[in-house]
Protein backbone atom coordinates (compact mmCIF):
# COMPACT_ATOMS: atom_id res chain seq x y z
CA UNK A 1 0.00 0.00 0.00
CA UNK A 2 1.51 3.26 -1.45
CA UNK A 3 -0.30 6.44 0.11
CA UNK A 4 0.28 9.64 -0.60
CA UNK A 5 -1.29 13.11 -0.15
CA UNK A 6 -1.53 14.03 -3.85
CA UNK A 7 -3.12 11.41 -6.11
CA UNK A 8 -3.22 12.24 -10.26
CA UNK A 9 -5.08 15.42 -10.44
CA UNK A 10 -2.71 17.15 -8.48
CA UNK A 11 0.28 16.34 -10.80
CA UNK A 12 3.06 17.10 -8.27
CA UNK A 13 6.35 15.35 -7.08
CA UNK A 14 4.64 13.65 -4.41
CA UNK A 15 2.04 12.10 -6.92
CA UNK A 16 4.92 11.42 -9.76
CA UNK A 17 6.63 9.34 -6.88
CA UNK A 18 4.19 7.27 -5.83
CA UNK A 19 3.60 6.60 -9.13
CA UNK A 20 7.00 5.70 -10.29
CA UNK A 21 7.37 3.37 -7.43
CA UNK A 22 3.67 1.58 -7.80
CA UNK A 23 5.34 0.59 -11.16
CA UNK A 24 8.95 -0.16 -9.81
CA UNK A 25 7.70 -2.57 -7.06
CA UNK A 26 4.47 -4.22 -9.36
CA UNK A 27 6.69 -7.33 -11.00
CA UNK A 28 7.51 -8.68 -7.53
CA UNK A 29 3.85 -7.02 -5.37
CA UNK A 30 0.34 -6.41 -5.68
CA UNK A 31 0.07 -2.90 -5.29
CA UNK A 32 -2.37 -0.23 -4.52
CA UNK A 33 -2.15 3.60 -4.79
CA UNK A 34 -4.11 5.64 -2.18
CA UNK A 35 -4.42 9.09 -0.68
CA UNK A 36 -5.12 7.35 2.80
CA UNK A 37 -5.32 4.22 4.47
CA UNK A 38 -8.83 3.00 5.42
CA UNK A 39 -8.15 -0.35 7.24
CA UNK A 40 -7.72 -2.77 3.84
CA UNK A 41 -5.65 -5.51 3.98
CA UNK A 42 -1.53 -4.81 3.09
CA UNK A 43 1.64 -6.56 4.01
CA UNK A 44 3.73 -3.11 4.06
CA UNK A 45 2.82 0.38 3.99
CA UNK A 46 4.64 3.01 2.21
CA UNK A 47 3.96 6.48 2.91
CA UNK A 48 5.12 9.51 1.21
CA UNK A 49 5.52 12.83 3.88
CA UNK A 50 5.75 12.25 7.55
CA UNK A 51 3.16 15.27 8.28
CA UNK A 52 0.44 14.97 5.91
CA UNK A 53 0.22 11.21 5.86
CA UNK A 54 0.16 11.40 9.55
CA UNK A 55 -3.19 9.80 9.97
CA UNK A 56 -2.66 6.74 7.93
CA UNK A 57 0.62 6.23 9.47
CA UNK A 58 -0.85 6.37 13.05
CA UNK A 59 -3.91 4.12 11.96
CA UNK A 60 -1.33 1.66 10.29
CA UNK A 61 0.62 1.36 13.50
CA UNK A 62 -2.18 1.21 16.17
CA UNK A 63 -4.10 -1.44 13.97
CA UNK A 64 -0.98 -3.61 12.61
CA UNK A 65 1.79 -2.92 15.35
CA UNK A 66 4.16 -5.77 13.55
CA UNK A 67 3.12 -3.92 9.91
CA UNK A 68 5.76 -3.00 8.50
CA UNK A 69 6.15 0.69 8.07
CA UNK A 70 8.39 2.43 5.61
CA UNK A 71 7.96 6.68 5.86
CA UNK A 72 9.45 8.64 3.04
CA UNK A 73 10.29 12.25 3.54
CA UNK A 74 9.95 15.39 1.58
CA UNK A 75 11.30 17.97 1.86
CA UNK A 76 8.80 20.12 4.01
CA UNK A 77 9.36 16.95 6.36
CA UNK A 78 12.93 17.47 6.67
CA UNK A 79 13.51 20.86 6.52
CA UNK A 80 10.27 22.34 8.72
CA UNK A 81 7.75 19.92 9.79
CA UNK A 82 10.07 17.25 11.99
CA UNK A 83 11.33 20.49 13.90
CA UNK A 84 7.89 21.79 14.85
CA UNK A 85 4.81 19.36 14.23
CA UNK A 86 4.14 16.50 16.90
CA UNK A 87 2.57 14.66 14.38
CA UNK A 88 5.06 14.84 11.87
CA UNK A 89 7.70 13.60 14.71
CA UNK A 90 5.80 10.82 15.61
CA UNK A 91 5.49 9.34 12.33
CA UNK A 92 9.54 9.11 12.81
CA UNK A 93 9.06 7.29 15.51
CA UNK A 94 5.85 4.83 14.00
CA UNK A 95 8.74 3.79 10.88
CA UNK A 96 10.51 1.11 10.95
CA UNK A 97 12.63 2.65 8.23
CA UNK A 98 13.09 6.08 6.63
CA UNK A 99 13.92 6.81 3.27
CA UNK A 100 15.19 10.57 2.17
CA UNK A 101 15.60 11.45 -1.31
CA UNK A 102 19.06 13.46 -1.30
CA UNK A 103 22.17 12.58 0.41
CA UNK A 104 22.12 15.15 2.93
CA UNK A 105 18.63 14.86 4.14
CA UNK A 106 19.79 11.99 6.71
CA UNK A 107 22.18 14.46 8.44
CA UNK A 108 18.58 16.67 9.66
CA UNK A 109 17.77 13.51 11.54
CA UNK A 110 18.58 12.73 14.93
CA UNK A 111 20.67 9.69 15.55
CA UNK A 112 17.65 7.27 16.61
CA UNK A 113 16.31 7.83 13.39
CA UNK A 114 18.85 8.78 11.39
CA UNK A 115 19.74 5.02 12.43
CA UNK A 116 16.44 4.05 9.95
CA UNK A 117 17.03 6.44 7.29
CA UNK A 118 17.81 5.26 3.86
CA UNK A 119 18.52 7.28 0.78
CA UNK A 120 16.63 6.44 -2.33
CA UNK A 121 17.83 8.95 -5.33
CA UNK A 122 14.67 9.22 -7.53
CA UNK A 123 15.08 9.06 -11.36
CA UNK A 124 13.71 9.20 -14.88
CA UNK A 125 14.71 7.93 -18.42
CA UNK A 126 17.61 9.68 -20.13
CA UNK A 127 17.14 12.12 -23.19
CA UNK A 128 19.00 13.51 -25.47
CA UNK A 129 19.05 17.45 -25.15
CA UNK A 130 16.95 19.58 -28.17
CA UNK A 131 18.69 22.05 -30.67
CA UNK A 132 19.46 25.25 -28.77
CA UNK A 133 19.68 29.27 -30.13
CA UNK A 134 23.26 30.29 -29.98
CA UNK A 135 21.95 33.68 -29.89
CA UNK A 136 19.75 33.43 -26.87
CA UNK A 137 19.87 31.72 -23.58
CA UNK A 138 16.46 30.52 -22.42
CA UNK A 139 16.02 29.63 -19.20
CA UNK A 140 13.17 27.46 -17.25
CA UNK A 141 12.16 27.06 -13.71
CA UNK A 142 9.21 24.55 -13.01
CA UNK A 143 7.43 24.18 -9.74
CA UNK A 144 3.62 25.06 -8.78
CA UNK A 145 3.72 28.95 -7.79
CA UNK A 146 4.32 28.98 -3.71
CA UNK A 147 6.46 30.01 -0.89
CA UNK A 148 8.12 26.83 -0.81
CA UNK A 149 9.58 27.06 -4.95
CA UNK A 150 10.32 30.92 -3.91
CA UNK A 151 9.27 32.25 -7.43
CA UNK A 152 9.73 35.57 -6.48
CA UNK A 153 13.09 35.37 -6.42
CA UNK A 154 12.89 34.20 -10.27
CA UNK A 155 10.28 37.15 -10.96
CA UNK A 156 12.97 39.45 -8.92
CA UNK A 157 15.82 37.90 -11.43
CA UNK A 158 13.30 38.41 -14.52
CA UNK A 159 13.04 42.30 -13.22
CA UNK A 160 17.15 42.81 -13.22
CA UNK A 161 17.47 41.60 -16.69
CA UNK A 162 14.97 43.45 -18.72
CA UNK A 163 17.83 45.21 -20.58
CA UNK A 164 18.96 41.75 -21.59
CA UNK A 165 16.81 40.46 -24.45
CA UNK A 166 19.15 38.00 -25.41
CA UNK A 167 17.98 36.10 -21.74
CA UNK A 168 14.64 34.32 -21.67
CA UNK A 169 13.00 33.43 -18.55
CA UNK A 170 10.17 30.66 -19.19
CA UNK A 171 7.84 29.63 -16.39
CA UNK A 172 5.89 26.92 -15.55
CA UNK A 173 3.76 26.16 -12.70
CA UNK A 174 -0.03 26.38 -11.46
CA UNK A 175 -0.65 29.33 -8.89
CA UNK A 176 -1.12 28.03 -5.64
CA UNK A 177 -1.04 30.91 -4.19
CA UNK A 178 -3.11 33.45 -6.11
CA UNK A 179 -1.16 36.18 -5.01
CA UNK A 180 2.29 35.21 -6.65
CA UNK A 181 0.18 34.22 -9.53
CA UNK A 182 -1.45 37.56 -9.59
CA UNK A 183 2.69 39.28 -9.24
CA UNK A 184 3.32 36.59 -12.67
CA UNK A 185 0.82 37.57 -14.44
CA UNK A 186 1.44 41.37 -14.24
CA UNK A 187 5.13 40.54 -14.90
CA UNK A 188 4.49 38.28 -18.01
CA UNK A 189 2.04 41.14 -19.58
CA UNK A 190 4.96 43.94 -19.25
CA UNK A 191 8.19 42.08 -19.92
CA UNK A 192 8.61 40.44 -22.94
CA UNK A 193 11.54 38.14 -22.10
CA UNK A 194 9.23 36.62 -19.30
CA UNK A 195 6.67 33.99 -19.94
CA UNK A 196 4.30 32.65 -17.11
CA UNK A 197 2.75 29.22 -18.83
CA UNK A 198 0.54 28.27 -16.31
CA UNK A 199 0.47 24.20 -15.13
CA UNK A 200 1.59 22.04 -18.48
CA UNK A 201 1.40 18.06 -18.51
CA UNK A 202 4.13 16.45 -17.43
CA UNK A 203 5.34 15.76 -21.47
CA UNK A 204 5.61 18.94 -22.60
CA UNK A 205 7.46 19.77 -19.61
CA UNK A 206 10.07 17.48 -20.24
CA UNK A 207 9.92 18.63 -23.76
CA UNK A 208 10.88 22.44 -22.13
CA UNK A 209 13.10 21.12 -20.30
CA UNK A 210 14.91 19.62 -22.61
CA UNK A 211 15.07 22.60 -24.96
CA UNK A 212 16.18 24.88 -22.10
CA UNK A 213 19.75 26.13 -22.04
CA UNK A 214 19.20 25.83 -18.25
CA UNK A 215 17.10 24.76 -15.60
CA UNK A 216 16.44 27.14 -12.74
CA UNK A 217 15.54 25.69 -9.71
CA UNK A 218 14.97 28.34 -7.11
CA UNK A 219 13.31 26.74 -3.84
CA UNK A 220 13.88 27.45 -0.06
CA UNK A 221 13.37 23.59 0.68
CA UNK A 222 13.41 20.14 -1.46
CA UNK A 223 13.42 16.86 -0.62
CA UNK A 224 15.19 16.06 -3.68
CA UNK A 225 13.61 17.35 -6.55
CA UNK A 226 11.78 15.81 -9.38
CA UNK A 227 12.77 18.38 -12.38
CA UNK A 228 16.11 18.96 -11.38
CA UNK A 229 17.10 14.79 -12.08
CA UNK A 230 14.40 15.33 -15.28
CA UNK A 231 17.02 18.08 -16.20
CA UNK A 232 20.44 16.51 -15.26
CA UNK A 233 18.77 13.00 -17.48
CA UNK A 234 18.37 15.69 -20.36
CA UNK A 235 21.42 17.18 -20.68
CA UNK A 236 20.34 20.64 -19.46
CA UNK A 237 22.67 21.83 -16.78
CA UNK A 238 20.91 22.90 -13.09
CA UNK A 239 21.19 26.96 -11.54
CA UNK A 240 19.80 26.31 -7.98
CA UNK A 241 19.27 27.42 -4.79
CA UNK A 242 22.24 26.22 -2.35
CA UNK A 243 20.06 24.39 -0.52
CA UNK A 244 20.44 20.56 1.40
CA UNK A 245 17.86 19.20 -1.24
CA UNK A 246 19.61 20.26 -3.99
CA UNK A 247 23.02 19.92 -2.73
CA UNK A 248 22.31 16.59 -1.86
CA UNK A 249 21.22 15.81 -5.54
CA UNK A 250 24.17 17.21 -7.54
CA UNK A 251 27.18 17.80 -4.55
CA UNK A 252 28.05 20.24 -2.29
CA UNK A 253 30.99 21.42 -4.58
CA UNK A 254 28.74 21.62 -7.75
CA UNK A 255 29.15 25.44 -9.48
CA UNK A 256 25.63 26.54 -10.33
CA UNK A 257 24.54 27.45 -6.48
CA UNK A 258 23.14 30.73 -5.56
CA UNK A 259 22.48 31.79 -1.78
CA UNK A 260 18.59 31.32 -1.17
CA UNK A 261 16.43 34.33 -1.80
CA UNK A 262 19.18 36.19 -4.02
CA UNK A 263 17.74 37.56 -6.95
CA UNK A 264 21.05 39.76 -8.30
CA UNK A 265 23.28 36.46 -7.66
CA UNK A 266 20.80 34.31 -10.04
CA UNK A 267 20.35 37.02 -12.31
CA UNK A 268 24.28 37.46 -12.74
CA UNK A 269 24.91 33.66 -12.88
CA UNK A 270 21.69 34.05 -16.39
CA UNK A 271 24.48 36.81 -17.44
CA UNK A 272 27.31 34.47 -16.79
CA UNK A 273 25.55 31.67 -18.48
CA UNK A 274 24.69 34.02 -21.86
CA UNK A 275 27.98 35.57 -22.32
CA UNK A 276 30.26 32.67 -20.81
CA UNK A 277 29.95 29.33 -23.02
CA UNK A 278 32.64 27.66 -21.11
CA UNK A 279 31.46 28.42 -17.79
CA UNK A 280 27.71 26.69 -18.75
CA UNK A 281 29.54 23.83 -20.78
CA UNK A 282 31.70 23.16 -17.11
CA UNK A 283 28.09 22.64 -15.42
CA UNK A 284 27.09 20.35 -17.86
CA UNK A 285 29.96 17.82 -17.47
CA UNK A 286 29.23 18.29 -13.92
CA UNK A 287 25.21 17.44 -14.11
CA UNK A 288 26.46 14.75 -17.11
CA UNK A 289 28.81 13.03 -14.22
CA UNK A 290 25.67 12.56 -12.13
CA UNK A 291 23.34 11.23 -14.47
CA UNK A 292 23.95 7.36 -13.75
CA UNK A 293 22.90 8.05 -10.00
CA UNK A 294 19.24 8.83 -11.50
CA UNK A 295 18.73 6.06 -13.71
CA UNK A 296 15.95 4.17 -13.26
CA UNK A 297 17.62 1.07 -12.44
CA UNK A 298 19.66 2.53 -9.30
CA UNK A 299 16.21 3.47 -7.90
CA UNK A 300 14.55 0.68 -8.62
CA UNK A 301 17.45 -1.88 -6.47
CA UNK A 302 17.34 0.41 -3.44
CA UNK A 303 13.45 0.39 -2.62
CA UNK A 304 13.18 -3.05 -3.87
CA UNK A 305 15.84 -3.83 -1.36
CA UNK A 306 14.51 -1.70 1.11
CA UNK A 307 11.15 -3.52 0.97
CA UNK A 308 12.52 -6.56 0.71
CA UNK A 309 14.47 -6.19 3.95
CA UNK A 310 11.53 -5.41 5.25
CA UNK A 311 8.65 -8.11 4.84
CA UNK A 312 11.73 -10.30 5.23
CA UNK A 313 11.70 -8.77 8.99
CA UNK A 314 15.34 -7.23 8.84
CA UNK A 315 16.06 -5.46 12.20
CA UNK A 316 14.59 -1.60 12.57
CA UNK A 317 14.80 1.34 14.44
CA UNK A 318 11.44 1.29 16.28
Amino acid sequence: MIVTPALADANNGNWQTARRWARMLAGAYRVALVDRWAGSGAELMIALHARRSAGSIAAWRAARPDGPLLVVLTGTDLYRDIDADPDARRSLDAADALVALNALGPARLAPVHRAKCRIVLQSCSARRPLAKSPRQLRALMVGHLRAEKDPDTYLEAARRLAGRPDILLDHVGGALDPAIGARAAALAASLPTYRWLGARPHAEVRRRVQAAHVLVHASRMEGGAHVVIEAVRSGTPVIGSRIDGNAGLLGEDYGGWFPVGDAGALAAMLVRARDDPAWLAALRTQCDARAPDFSPDAEAASLRAIVAGLLAGAPTGR
